[in-house]
């Protein structure tokens, strides 16, 4: 067991920096979700007006600034969680745990990217009766990216966190029921129900403000 080996202050602060870090990646990917969503609607509209709506346009500008942040945060988040479990964990689920939130950042910065070379293409096509098929393909592209790809990473990655925590006792009942009803919805659902997505950030931040309420009054009992 790994408790015995290291100081209680290290035992305490790793909890509480994977809940800081889920936190603010939550924000970051959460508010980037709900501003690619809206600057890219679910049902297909004309391509001259999409093209000419600006406003759609500086919203996914935005959603890309904090998209990358929010994969960094995420990586941290991964890094705090791993170092809290420590020894104790099962190689089979850690390899699992550990490539599943790999994809899925590398699919949002895939995304990032896919969808900053779509809207400089545009920009660069002055006469907006050209790039019709353009826009069309960048569409389902960014929409597959983020809407079928990305949450199904996110849910494999969902469903191995809540197994771990839960083998280790770390996750009360409640946080580990939601986890797999969370992690089956974006592996099944996603692709057929617009802002499932949005699920994997809100359980994050769940985690997130779980992992930080828990050890601070398990904290206090200690002192």
């Amino acid at each position: 067991m790994r408790g015995s080996a290291e100081p209680p202050a290290k035992r305490l602060r790793t909890p509480r920096a994977a809940g800081a870090a889920g936190i603010l990646s939550a924000l970051l990917l959460g508010g980037a979700m709900v501003m690619v969503r809206l600057a890219i609607p679910v049902h297909e509209l004309d391509a001259a007006e999409y093209l000419a709506d600006t406003s759609g346009h500086r919203a996914l500008r935005v959603a890309l600034v904090l998209l990358p942040y929010g994969g960094i945060f995420f990586l941290w988040f991964m890094g705090a969680l791993r170092d809290y479990v420590g020894a104790r964990e099962d190689r089979f689920f850690a390899t699992v745990f550990f490539g599943s939130g790999l994809l899925y950042v590398a699919t949002l910065l895939i995304f990032g990217a896919t969808s900053g070379a779509y809207m400089d293409t545009l920009s660069a096509m002055k006469d907006t009766t050209q790039p019709v098929d353009l826009h069309h393909y960048g569409r389902y592209l960014t929409i597959a990216l983020l809407a079928e790809y990305a949450p199904r990473m996110a849910g494999v990655f969902t469903m191995t966190t809540t197994t771990i925590a839960s083998r280790l006792g770390l996750f009360p009942r409640w946080l580990t029921v939601l986890g797999y009803l969370v992690g089956l919805v974006l592996l099944l659902v996603v692709r057929t129900v617009a802002w499932t997505e949005m699920l994997f950030p809100v359980w994050v931040l769940i985690v997130g403000c779980f992992l930080i309420v828990f050890h601070s009054r398990r904290r206090m009992m200690a002192a």
